[in-house]
């Protein structure tokens, strides 16, 4: 209620936008002031089941980032030099009237040469892909292979599975043992980690596989520090003491997977003593882990997308995924590995992005991983880029490469976005895009079993347009008059998912008002309980004829990573780095909002004790870290939490926002993985030097 005299307010329902596995059910309370709509709350849903009214620290912080002072309001065009990040404010006629024209000469020639690139700036089915997949088909431009966080592990996932899919975060309560694998679930899966709390507290092991001893290593049991990219090794040391010792469930081997003398005698090569010296961990932790795997049950894995971010990340994330069903442990909802279930809320995606619109053409393909090298090397040449929903020139590999591509003034980009972010600055035209709370958009989750609506709370700041209406407007200037680009945000949304399986019952207009709703699958979700896996097999694939098909192993094996320790580089660079996610960034986002970068710090590098005193590094000494590909600086941070022989640089920071200009992607390489051409980001090799005594 509110009091007399007071604004009358009232509660929205909308959905956490980000590239987060929790996909967060908000309320936002919503005033009248001056006639017009302010936001002055945001809070999670107490009523939905995983968000359980807690939002994280980061989305906490939204309506900053909404009413942020730098925010984009109006069409801007490059005055200055490519980087420069100088505009000055154009109308959307003159904007769109100009990209129409430009884009209209370059696909006369080869529309190929006009490339999108996006990712996850949200991960909303409308403002995500809808309207700009119709947009990019009709015109007949490069496809994009969006590979840039998860595609060698999604992909393992279903060549072992057969699908994206896995135990119900809530189900995580009810465990016994709980492997944490490459996963700070406190940093960035904040509600799973409340349920693995859960489970703590009834008498749940848990245990903590990261090469860092992150926050939530911290607060398990036990924490397993392998060297980055040797995950592989380990599950197939699990593996080998499993077959070993008998300790498997043959029923379900021989009911429900697919291989089994072909997986046993892949692990029999890798036995404790082996696995130690390339994992650099004790052989009596290999032997422990697995005799709990086998003897606490029902046990969970969490496996995130850390670990399948080396040269063998497709191979190690089959192994892991093997693992539930050589124990056994599939059998109960509480049991098996969650890596992503976004599979089982299938988006209609003939409908919502229309292939069809290519009308038989098939343009090459672009990997965003390797943009950089595509903008100096592609044939034919990428002449304009597209972007939305991604900051490519910080967070994209081999950083230096992608900024001198960006760079070509020959190179016509546009840049869809809320901010003047590293990317914007090399933008031609930077087009101002709505946030979260001024438009319509459906969710689905990667971590959980429920779709989330969108609705919006407030009118578009300034002259900001949901991507969708930009993608709408450019369609209409370069003359395309498909029925297709004139549906609303409200019909496509109604259109983002099959009418079949777990989403046979959604329903746009109820989802809208009560929020959120479960997909329709059983409850207790224990998906292969009696096999079912949705494989060619219908079994558990140990060895997958698909992957042989390709001419690639069937069986999951340990590839090194491509700089692994017994490498060329490793004399020159002896060290490993591995940049995850800081607790208050998600990837680029929110290192431009004050508070946050407040609470962050500074960029930081966490080096072990022997590794600073060999190179006389002390707490607090500025330090430079450098590779053949790249150098960038930062304040080092002597501690434990990092292992002997990796450093560990939180990441990702705006460039701009960095003391010299740079961040961690400066060292990384843009080599691929085993299996979904992914980036290899923790897959890398520097040498750190000390270049400024500590300050004070």
């Amino acid at each position: 209620m509110s009091s007399p005299g007071a604004a009358a307010e009232r509660i929205v329902r909308a959905a956490c936008p980000h590239d987060c596995p929790d996909t967060c059910a908000m309320l936002v309370t919503v005033r009248e002031e001056g006639g017009r709509k302010v936001a002055v709350k945001v809070a999670g849903d107490p009523g939905h089941p995983t968000t359980r009214g807690v939002l994280c620290a980061k989305v906490s912080r939204y309506l900053e980032r909404t009413y942020h002072p730098e925010r984009v309001l109006g069409p801007l065009k490059r005055v200055g030099r490519k980087g420069d990040g100088r505009f000055e404010r154009v109308s959307w006629e003159q904007a769109l009237d100009d990209i129409a024209a430009r884009l209209k000469r370059i696909a006369a020639v080869d529309p190929q040469r006009i490339v999108p690139y996006s990712y996850a700036g949200t991960m909303g089915l409308v403002q995500g892909e809808a309207m700009a997949g119709r947009f990019f088909h009709r015109l007949g431009a490069s496809l994009l292979d969006r590979t840039i966080c998860a595609t060698a592990g999604a992909e393992a996932l279903t060549y072992t599975l057969g699908a994206r899919t896995g135990p119900a975060m809530e189900a995580f309560a009810d465990a016994r043992l709980i492997i944490l694998w490459g996963t700070n679930a406190i940093a960035s899966n904040l509600h799973l980690w409340g349920f693995v709390q859960q489970a703590k507290r009834k008498g749940a092991t848990l245990i903590a596989i990261d090469p860092y001893r992150s926050d939530t290593a911290e607060k398990c049991h036990r924490h397993i520090a392998p060297l980055p990219g040797t995950d592989g090794a380990l599950a197939l040391g699990l593996a080998h003491v499993l077959i070993r010792e008998g300790w498997l469930d043959r029923d379900y081997i021989a009911r429900h997977t697919l291989g089994f003398d072909a997986l046993a005698a892949r692990a029999e090569a890798f036995d404790p003593q082996r696995v130690a010296r390339i994992c650099g961990i004790g052989a009596d932790e290999v032997e422990q882990l697995a005799r709990d795997y086998w003897h606490i049950r029902p046990a969970a894995i969490r496996l995130n997308y850390g670990m399948q971010r080396a040269a063998g990340g497709g191979n190690a994330v089959r192994a892991v995924a093997c693992l539930p069903a050589l124990a056994g442990h599939w059998r109960d909802a509480a049991g098996g590995v969650l890596l992503s279930c976004s599979g089982v809320a299938e988006v209609d995606a003939g409908r919502l992005y229309r292939p069809d619109l290519l009308a038989g053409r098939r343009p090459r393909t672009i990997n965003m991983s390797t943009i950089g090298t595509d903008l100096a090397q592609a044939d034919p040449p990428i002449e304009a880029l597209i972007v939305y929903n991604s900051n490519p020139v910080a967070v994209a590999p081999d950083s230096r490469v992608v900024a001198a591509g960006f760079a070509r003034e020959d190179l016509f980009t546009v840049v869809l976005e809320h901010f003047r972010t590293d990317t914007a600055d090399y933008a031609d035209y930077v087009l101002p895009a709505t946030t979260q709370l001024e438009h319509v958009d459906v969710h689905k989750s990667y971590g959980h079993l429920y779709v989330l609506a969108n609705n919006p709370a407030i009118e578009p700041l300034g002259e900001a347009l949901p991507n969708s209406e930009i993608f709408r407007r450019l369609a209409a200037g370069m003359g395309f008059t498909e029925p297709c680009f004139a549906e609303t945000d409200e019909q496509l949304a109604a259109q983002a998912f099959r009418k079949t399986g777990a989403t046979a019952k959604f329903d746009w207009e109820g989802l809208k008002q009560a929020g959120w709703q479960r997909l329709d699958v059983p409850q207790p979700y224990a998906p292969f309980a009696r096999g079912g896996f949705p494989t060619p097999s219908g079994r558990c694939e140990f060895r997958s004829q698909a992957l042989a098909d390709l001419g690639l192993d069937p069986v999951p094996g340990y590839i090194p990573p491509h700089e692994g320790e017994a490498s060329a580089l490793a004399s020159r660079y002896p060290l490993a780095i591995i940049s995850p996610p800081a607790r208050n960034f998600l990837n680029s986002t929110f290192v431009n909002v004050k508070s946050l970068r407040d609470t962050e710090g500074e960029p930081t590098l966490q080096i072990h004790p022997r590794d600073a005193a060999a190179r006389a590094i002390g707490d607090g000494d500025r330090v430079r870290v450098f590779n053949d590909r790249g150098e960038f600086a930062l304040t080092a941070r002597v501690t434990e939490r990092a292992r002997p022989g990796v450093v560990v640089a939180l990441s990702i920071w705006w460039k701009k926002l960095a003391a010299d200009g740079r961040n961690a992607n400066e060292v990384t390489s843009s080599r691929l993985t085993d299996i979904g051409r992914a980036p290899t980001f923790y897959d890398c090799r520097v040498e750190v030097a000390r270049v400024a005594q500590a300050r004070g």
